[in-house]
């Protein structure tokens, strides 16, 4: 019986990855052509997969799949609001990020509290960030206060992830899934800060959009492979 639920696992979400491949071209096509109800539609659907991913997994710790669940939830509102072109909406999807991240910052730290590699993950991430700021700082304008905020949060979630790495008392391949998936995300919103504030092109879409998707399945389908290790 639970081998036949494993394989039924297996291949449900081998066809969420399918699918979700598929979308991901159409969206980096609406990109390019720069057709914008297309590119809504699509997005929609995608990140609304992800949520999906995470719903169907199982739920070995529960309060973990909640948080991650909520983080994915305003994840989508993001997506939505950067899809629309007003200058409004781009506060509003910064925003919603901001609070997906302090959802997940929340999951992982409910996993792992606080250890060693928190501290590591704090002065690697410390220092990347900084450099990322001091790249982007001339191009904020009225944005500053807003990105700094945003990049706090985020450096935040990625030194939450580097915690999960090290908590040894949880399976190997729902700690990769997280510090992965985390990285992914994190590295994505170097290309939309690009894209938005030093100079929009296509390559920006292109590496950044397969970085954020990935991660965000990455996070949604960790919260099946993440539990105590059987001793």
């Amino acid at each position: 019986m639970a081998n036949d639920q494993l394989f039924k696992n297996i291949v449900i979400n081998t066809l969420i990855i399918v699918l979700a491949a598929g979308l991901l071209a159409g969206l980096l096509y609406c990109e390019k052509k720069e057709v914008l109800k297309a590119k809504l539609a699509v997005k929609t659907v995608l990140s609304s997969l992800f949520i999906l991913s995470a719903v169907i997994q199982p739920h070995p710790i529960v309060p973990y799949y909640r948080f991650i669940l909520l983080g994915l939830i305003f994840c989508l509102g993001g997506d939505v609001f950067l899809a629309l072109p007003r200058e409004k909406m781009f506060r509003f999807g910064l925003v919603s990020f901001l609070m997906g991240h302090l959802f997940y910052v929340a999951a992982f730290l409910y996993l792992a509290g606080i250890n060693q590699w928190t501290f590591i993950g704090l002065a690697i991430s410390l220092i990347v960030s900084g450099g990322v700021f001091l790249w982007l700082r001339s191009h904020l304008g009225s944005m500053k206060i807003p990105v700094i905020f945003y990049i706090i949060v985020i450096t935040a979630m990625v030194v939450g992830a580097w915690t999960v790495l090290a908590a040894g008392e949880l399976t190997l391949s729902g700690r990769m899934l997280v510090f992965i998936g985390a990285l992914g995300f994190y590295f994505s919103d170097i290309f939309v800060a690009r894209q938005r504030f030093l100079k929009a092109e296509f390559v920006n879409r292109l590496m950044g959009l397969p970085l954020y998707y990935g991660g965000q399945f990455l996070l949604a389908f960790s919260v099946g492979l993440l539990k105590p290790v059987v001793s």
